[in-house]
């Protein structure tokens, strides 16, 4: 153990036993992840019994007497026949091809938790006509257009079609199990004799209303020492979701696994409950940082996705198989032939809430990605600033460490935006404070920063220092803002302070109280150019129970952390949010980081990928991961590059700087006791290519802001897998060690030491590929091995497409927003190439007020013509383009010539290599926001 943490032990006043926790947390810093601090399903009392579940007959039963239809959605009442507990089923047709289907009891005894509009749901769903066609065999039948719902009435089943193919069937496993409400029996009830007879319902998997089984943790239950008083007894709900046709699911994040999800027939369900683990292992359905119920299956017909919006702790178990045709034997498109058509059976558990699912029925990849944004909403565009590089470790000491890390890069001439401090500039690790002894003038630190046009970030955490000397702790006491323990009191846990205190996100007053923290007036220090890290908001408690809240600690509502436990850490990003929004008079776009995120995170925070080590295996694990938050909606995100653990060697970290080029969140980041490593400490060959990468990502920042406003406009992830743009090529549909950056740019980066070249897969039928600095060309739907030296990272530009880039360095994005534009033109087998140049302030919200400029551009018939798509009515810019390079030209043009706006014609000149048949025409000089047409002859 380093002597930093002896050292923040020794200080800690705390009991014993508190004493014992920390020290077995911080060694979990230093000798990996402890397994045995997390559950498992069998340590889950909720999670055995709907695993123990087996397929067969279900027990609701749809009573279709009592439809009751309006003309966007139905109502229908369903009886659990072994209990006679009535619930409520509604199902909703909603805009853009999606069902809404929720299960509801009837009559609760108490009223159960649904997240309310506007933290997961960006706004209340726009409803669209459901049409009812009547009731044929107990199968009530619906459309919303081209698609079709079937409801079975005994048992209840729900059938999803595209154009009458089965995609999705709900309950078809009959593992639908909703735990109702109920009350607690006197012990004189249990004496009389019933525990018996109620023993034997807890072994069937339902009980009787008035029975009271206290099995499987269902009133209480233990794990390490630590009891969950249980007060409302077992609330759980699951359900199966089938999708037949698939061979394969996504999403689900976050988890450090494949891509494609795995089978969990021999392992733990994959657990999605927010928590704090160190030094993650690979390869386990094992719970992380953050988790979205989101899920997708494709093949190649269709895609189609499935929300199961849910804030409590929930597991998903997966199996592939044979898809029964008995079930669908009345469908015969579907079941015509003897071929067996695979299915993808999941099933989905959660200690509390509802049944509240949303099935999203594409049909390709980007009709599901619209269709999930509508619901969640979008990733708005970040400041260019904040798609740049940022440097980070935990800690920069002080002042003049700052000063020298900024005025070194400039000296190696390595260009990078942004700063981070982490806990250790705070006094006491009291949030919103600086150490007064290392950072005792932070505004002049903050303005030195500035005139480079650069930023810096803090940490602010959601634990507050329980000390009296404290301004932010007593005032949140004061006014009753903090959550609660199961008593009522204000709960106590320990964090990096030690003792300490959790705002209750939950409730809008204190996140309007958190967000005003962050006025210049309130944090005193601060500037304009300061921005805001959340790190250990799931949240992490270090003396609790998997090292988090107590599921029975209360919120100010009255809800128990285990009915709203995913959405804790969002709430914190969000106010932190609107606080840096109302900081800027809300013209300024914020910037926030999360480790903790849920569904609707993407609206108000960027998040990475948490404690991840500085072993090639992690590296390799970026982009399944990556891949896995992008579908999911999570677009603005990346990993610590170079790992936060760990000392890797230089090869590891030059690798790590090329992988992330082509990643959205571009960040190095070490642990406290590692070896120094920014860019400039790397040996020189390994600094070269560090150096080279974070060059490149600032030539490509044109390109990756036109990615991110094409997120916030369509839902599209910038980052995204090889079925994503090549949705019929099955072979490529489990792949997970390559990627796609957009449309344009195809990624192969280098997991192996020593490796110096890389088996390349280029997809798409008649697709030519251009290797991006030598415009060697590659065929489609071919393997080859391809050269990459450690100077070399493998990607590729699609033919057919049009890149803008920036060429010219600088020593920060902020200072780019004038320069001119290169335009990388890859032409495809036909001489064609189209693409898009998008243009604003890059970093106010004028933008949304149409203070922008989007342009197409097209090469066509030796042709490359910019045409305006939107110009906002005052919007200006100086860009212009500096040079075009066209690539993949096959003959020699004689002569070519401008024609600009206003028609004005110039010969412009250029030059030709006949070996790479790249063509460079050299300073056209248009203005990017202007309509041109240049001819080649």
């Amino acid at each position: 153990m380093s002597k930093t943490m002896l050292f923040r032990i020794q200080t800690l006043s705390w009991t014993m036993r508190g004493f014992c926790l920390l020290l077995a947390v911080l060694f979990c810093t230093c000798l990996g992840v402890h397994r045995e601090n997390f559950r498992t399903c069998d340590q889950s009392g909720f999670c055995k019994r709907h695993r123990n579940m087996q397929p067969g007959s279900s027990d609701y039963v749809v009573q279709a007497s009592s439809l009751r239809l309006s003309k966007t959605s139905l109502m229908v009442d369903v009886l659990n026949t072994k209990n006679n507990v009535r619930f409520l089923l509604q199902v909703y047709g909603l805009q853009h091809g999606i069902f809404r289907v929720k299960l509801v009891e009837a009559e609760p005894i108490r009223q159960r938790y649904e997240i309310p509009i506007g933290v997961t749901l960006v706004a209340e769903p726009e409803q669209a006509e459901l049409v009812y066609h009547g009731d044929s065999n107990g199968q009530l039948k619906f459309s919303l257009g081209d698609n079709q719902m079937l409801i079975n009435s005994n048992p209840l089943r729900l059938d999803f079609l595209i154009n009458n193919e089965p995609v999705s069937s709900v309950n078809a496993q009959g593992l639908l199990k909703f735990e109702h409400t109920r009350e607690k029996r006197a012990a004189k009830e249990e004496e009389a004799g019933e525990g018996a007879e109620d023993e034997v319902g807890a072994e069937n998997e339902e009980e009787k209303p008035s029975a009271d089984v206290d099995d499987e943790g269902m009133w209480e239950e233990t794990f390490k020492g630590f009891s969950d008083s249980k007060p409302n007894g077992p609330t759980s709900v699951g359900v199966d979701i089938a999708f037949p046709g698939f061979r394969y699911v996504y999403g689900i994040p976050e988890h450090a696994d494949s891509f494609a999800l795995k089978t969990t027939k021999s392992t733990d369900p994959y657990r999605m409950y927010n928590l704090d683990v160190f030094e993650y292992e690979l390869y386990n359905p094992m719970a992380l940082y953050g988790h979205i119920p989101f899920m997708v299956a494709h093949n190649d017909k269709h895609t189609v996705g499935v929300f199961f919006q849910n804030a409590a702790e929930g597991w998903i178990d997966i199996q592939s198989n044979i898809a029964d045709k008995s079930v669908f034997s009345n469908l015969a498109d579907f079941v015509t032939g003897n071929n067996d058509v695979p299915q993808t059976d999941t099933h989905w558990f959660f200690e509390d809430g509802i049944i509240d699912v949303f099935v999203l029925l594409g049909p390709s990849p980007k009709d599901v990605f619209k269709q999930y944004a509508s619901l969640t909403g979008n990733t708005p565009l970040p400041p260019l600033w904040a798609i740049a590089y940022h440097q980070c470790r935990w800690n920069y000491n002080d002042q003049d460490d700052v000063r020298t890390v900024d005025q070194t890069m400039d000296k190696f001439d390595i260009p990078f935006d942004v700063i981070w401090l982490d806990i250790e500039h705070t006094d006491g690790k009291k949030y919103f404070t600086w150490d007064g002894s290392r950072f005792g003038d932070s505004v002049e630190m903050l303005r030195n920063l500035s005139s480079k046009g650069r930023k810096m970030v803090t940490i602010v955490d959601p634990h507050l220092k329980r000390d009296d000397n404290y301004e932010k702790y007593t005032d949140a006491r004061s006014q009753g803002l903090l959550v609660k323990n199961k008593d009522g009191n204000d709960f106590d846990g320990w964090c990096w302070p030690g003792s300490s205190s959790w705002p209750d996100f939950l409730e809008p007053k204190v996140r309007k109280w958190w967000a005003d923290q962050f006025s210049l007036e309130k944090y005193q220090g601060s500037a304009n150019n300061l921005y805001v890290w959340n790190d250990m908001n799931e949240p992490s408690v270090f003396n609790s129970p998997e090292i988090t809240f107590p599921k029975d600690v209360r919120h100010l509502s009255g809800v128990e952390n285990r009915e709203v436990h995913n959405i804790y850490g969002m709430l914190v990003h969000q106010a932190t949010w609107d606080g840096l929004l109302k900081r800027s008079n809300y013209k300024e776009r914020p910037f926030v980081l999360t480790r903790a995120f849920f569904a609707g995170s993407q609206r108000s925070g960027a998040v990475w990928t948490g404690d991840n080590m500085g072993e090639w295996s992690h590296l390799k694990m970026t982009v399944p991961m990556m891949l896995s938050l992008n579908l999911a909606g999570i677009h603005f995100s990346g990993a610590d590059i170079g790992g936060f653990f760990k000392n890797p060697d230089s090869e590891l970290i030059a690798r790590w700087y090329q992988a992330a080029i082509f990643q959205p969140f571009f960040r190095a980041h070490a642990h406290i006791d590692t070896k120094r490593r920014e860019p400039y400490l790397l040996p020189e060959e390994h600094m070269i290519v560090a150096r080279d990468a974070i060059k490149k990502r600032y030539s490509y920042l044109p390109y990756w802001y036109q990615l991110f406003y094409e997120s916030e406009t369509t839902g599209m992830p910038p980052m995204r897998s090889l079925w994503m743009e090549f949705p019929s090529e099955a072979n490529i549909f489990e792949k997970d060690d390559e990627f796609m950056t957009g449309n344009a740019i195809l990624v192969k980066p280098v997991t192996e030491e020593s490796q110096t070249s890389i088996s390349v897969y280029f997809p798409g039928k008649d697709v030519v590929w251009y290797d991006i600095d030598s415009y060697e060309s590659y065929s489609g739907q071919q393997e080859k091995i391809v050269q990459a030296p450690v100077s070399k990272l493998p990607a590729f530009q699609k033919g057919g497409t049009i890149v803008p880039r920036k060429m010219r360095g600088r020593r920060s994005a902020s200072l780019t927003y004038n320069d001119p534009i290169t335009l990388v033109v890859c032409l495809d087998k036909y001489g064609n190439a189209d693409g898009q140049v998008y243009l604003d302030d890059y970093h106010s919200y004028e933008y949304r007020h149409g203070s922008y400029a989007l342009t197409h551009l097209s090469f066509h018939n030796f042709k490359l013509e910019n045409n305006i798509l939107h110009i906002g009515k005052d919007f200006t810019t100086k860009e212009w383009v500096e040079r075009i390079i066209v690539v993949g030209v096959n003959t020699e043009p004689k002569n070519i010539h401008l024609i600009d706006a206003d028609h004005n014609k110039m010969d412009l000149g250029n030059r030709y290599d006949t070996q790479t048949k790249v063509l460079t025409i050299r300073k056209p000089g248009v203005n990017v926001a202007q309509k041109w047409i240049i001819n080649l002859h």
